[in-house]
């Protein structure tokens, strides 16, 4: 039984980001010997464990198969025979699929550590069209790391508009949505999240009131901008400048809806 640190905690370290919570991957291991370990089971869905002193948790690895449409439609496979390959492949980005073992050695079977070199957003495998919720995790990591130079890829924002095109984005709840906005809300560059939304085509599913926006002119005396979508992103991104609140940056995010009704 071998345990990896995965994830976020891997990404930011090599990023100079601060870590701030830390996800394990235990290969080879079984529920039972987790549980004679003394970790606290917790996962509902799949094998997760807290562990008995840290608290940090620690998943089996596993592998998915979607089952049915949109994000909840999945079979969860996890046993001792899952690789760390067939555990990180399942997994949304590159530099997402990164591990690192207990000598402090990275395991990158999918070039992770060449995207964030590159400064590239890029799916891990064909099977990231299997979750539209990576639509929005997308979006969200591309308004966190944007002031870093990292873009998405282009096969991958083609990849997001065959599944909006799909249909797949009409599964999301407005529970999720308003979960991964609100994260986005906190990050330094939420208009990018906006932004890369509108690029795939899920702005006008997720949030059409938003997307109405764009298009709709304003008198160019009082906005040179002109388009009130512009400036919608542009008022966002001055309220990050003045505020951390994710409800000031959401009340300047909305400041303008009427005017795609109104436009006269």
């Amino acid at each position: 039984m071998k345990t990896y640190l995965v994830g976020g905690a891997v990404r930011d370290k090599l990023l100079n980001y601060p870590v701030i919570e830390r996800d394990w991957l235990v290969v080879g291991g079984s529920v039972e010997q987790m549980l004679e370990l003394g970790y606290q089971q917790v996962g509902k869905d799949f094998p997760v464990f807290l562990h008995p002193q840290t608290k940090d948790e620690h998943a089996l690895a596993r592998t998915e198969r979607n089952s049915a449409p949109g994000y909840k439609g999945f079979e969860v496979h996890a046993s001792p025979d899952v690789t760390i390959e067939e555990d990180l492949i399942r997994r949304d980005l590159t530099i997402n699929a990164i591990a690192e073992d207990e000598q402090g050695q990275l395991i990158d079977p999918y070039n992770g550590l060449g995207d964030i070199k590159s400064k590239i957003l890029r799916h891990v495998s064909p099977a990231f069209s299997e979750d539209p919720v990576r639509i929005l995790r997308v979006a969200r990591f591309a308004a966190r790391y944007s002031h870093l130079g990292f873009k998405v890829a282009e096969q991958t924002m083609q990849l997001m508009q065959h599944m909006v095109a799909a249909g797949e984005v009409d599964a999301l709840v407005p529970e999720r949505v308003w979960q991964e906005l609100h994260k986005a809300l906190g990050e330094r560059h939420p208009e990018v999240f906006i932004e890369i939304l509108r690029e795939c085509n899920a702005l006008k599913v997720i949030l059409p009131e938003i997307d109405a926006l764009f298009g709709v002119p304003q008198p160019a005396q009082h906005h040179p901008e002109i388009d009130t979508g512009i400036h919608t992103l542009m008022v966002l991104h001055q309220a990050c400048l003045l505020s951390q609140s994710p409800v000031t940056r959401f009340a300047a995010l909305c400041h303008d809806l009427g005017k795609a009704l109104t436009d006269k």
